[in-house]
């Protein structure tokens, strides 16, 4: 009898064990997923720093290469003789800011010189959409609130498309849509 009661003594030790390691396990398990989200929130939080100081970086060298550049715009002036015009689809971008409270709503005419020029542009469409709207996308709310800043932003999206043209050039650039909320 005494042999009985060591048997279901120790059976219910090694029932009462094994449930506490299985609690211990699923504590471990619970711990080791709290620091590997911690890990990974630091992680994107100092990529997204990486970021926004590359793109800073990137509007300091624009800008200081604007002011390197002549301030003599490259389009074309003379509005009575308007050339062929090609449409663009619209854009819509997150203007850039700390908050990215902010996007601008675009459409856009180019003034073409030739025929041909409206081929390329068909071919190069997605080239000439990423230009257009890094273009966009790399301004501020105060960049393109003035005239002056709208001109400028016209200035930039023509010479970069100029860039990776050959049949000929764009004139000119104009907005027939421009909301900025």
């Amino acid at each position: 009898m005494a042999e009985a009661v060591e048997n279901t003594e120790v059976e219910v030790e090694k029932k009462g064990g094994s449930n506490l390691l299985l609690i211990v396990v699923a504590v471990v398990l619970f711990l080791i997923l709290i620091a590997g989200g911690v890990a990974g929130y630091l992680l994107l939080s100092e990529d997204e720093e990486v970021l926004n100081d590359a793109n800073k970086a990137q509007q300091t060298q624009m800008v200081s290469s604007k002011k390197s550049s002549t301030t003599q715009s490259t389009r074309s002036t003379n509005y009575a003789e308007i050339g062929q015009m090609y449409p663009m689809e619209q854009f819509v971008v997150n203007l850039y800011s700390e908050s990215g409270g902010r996007y601008l709503k675009a459409a856009l005419n180019f003034e073409i010189a030739g025929e041909e020029l409206a081929g390329e542009l068909d071919a190069k469409k997605p080239l000439i959409r990423d230009i257009i709207i890094r273009s966009l996308s790399a301004k501020t709310y105060e960049e393109i609130s003035t005239i002056k800043g709208k001109e400028n932003l016209k200035d930039e999206i023509v010479i970069g498309v100029n860039e990776v043209i050959s049949d000929g050039q764009i004139n000119n650039l104009f907005f027939t849509d421009f909301v900025i909320q």
